[in-house]
């Protein structure tokens, strides 16, 4: 199902998605849908990861100091600490 929503651009952007979609022989509509479609997805991706972090966070999983000095000792000129 598709559905139908109103968008504001300014015109620098509006005359830019002319020229993509004349470039790339898609309709603005297509290009913008699809703009935004990447955006909700990265987006979602990024709420879960922090929620999932927090939810790390207050279980107190947290690195300890041997796994910090040795995940600093993979990198050549570093010393654990």
């Amino acid at each position: 199902m598709n559905t139908t929503m109103t968008v504001r651009l300014e015109d620098d952007v509006k005359n830019r998605l002319d020229q993509l979609a004349q470039a790339t022989q898609r309709s603005k509509s297509y290009l913008a849908a699809e703009a935004i479609r990447d955006f909700v997805e990265n987006n979602e991706w990024q709420i879960r990861e922090i929620q999932t972090a927090l939810q790390e966070a207050d279980a107190g999983d947290f690195a300890n100091d041997e796994d910090l000095a040795a995940l600093r000792g993979k990198w050549p000129g570093e010393t654990p600490v």
